[in-house]
């Protein structure tokens, strides 16, 4: 294992005090266009489209499996493990940034979450690092998240699908059903 994976994984124990069943939401991000990011105060989240205004909703939905990827939440302590540099975590690609438990064990595939008004459900859709998360936070980072405890954990994140319409905001909570 190189140095900086040791490192990240002597934060473990930091990331896995996150709360489990209440904890607040940091931070919403749009992604308009591929690239683009857009850190919001309030979002509205739909039962078609997901984050309204998100480039998800351009993607092809004639696939079986659009919806178990509508929504994406991670945990910013991971995020602060592998970039100190908050300006940057929008970076990561995800919409809903929670300082909460997002492991296996605590939100298997059909958990329920309040986020604001609106309810998610965890989908069994795996959510996994790209070339481009690769490429923004460093090959350490990516084996990080992917390692085997990083995927128990659900370090990269974890998919959700809208099951109620409603807003979410910086300051909200994200809560257990």
């Amino acid at each position: 294992m190189d140095a900086v994976l040791e490192d990240f994984s002597a934060h473990l124990p930091h990331v896995q005090a996150a709360p489990v069943d209440d904890g607040p939401v940091e931070l919403v991000v749009r992604r308009p266009a591929e690239g683009e990011r857009e850190v919001l105060e309030v979002a509205e989240l739909d039962l078609q489209l997901g984050l309204v205004g998100d480039r998800w909703a351009m993607r092809d939905h004639s696939t079986p499996s659009y919806l178990l990827a509508q929504l994406t939440l991670i945990n910013t302590r991971v995020l602060s493990v592998i970039e100190p540099d908050r300006s940057r975590w929008p970076l990561a690609g995800d919409q809903i940034y929670v300082d909460f438990d997002i492991s296996v064990a605590n939100l298997p595939p059909g958990t329920r979450l309040a986020l604001g008004s609106a309810v998610v459900e965890v989908t069994a859709e795996p959510h996994t690092g790209c070339a481009n998360f690769t490429q923004r936070f460093g090959i350490a980072a990516m084996r990080f998240v992917n390692s085997p405890a990083g995927r128990e954990l659900n370090l990269r994140g974890i998919n959700t699908r809208v099951v109620t319409a409603g807003r979410v905001r910086p300051g909200d909570h994200v809560r257990k059903l």
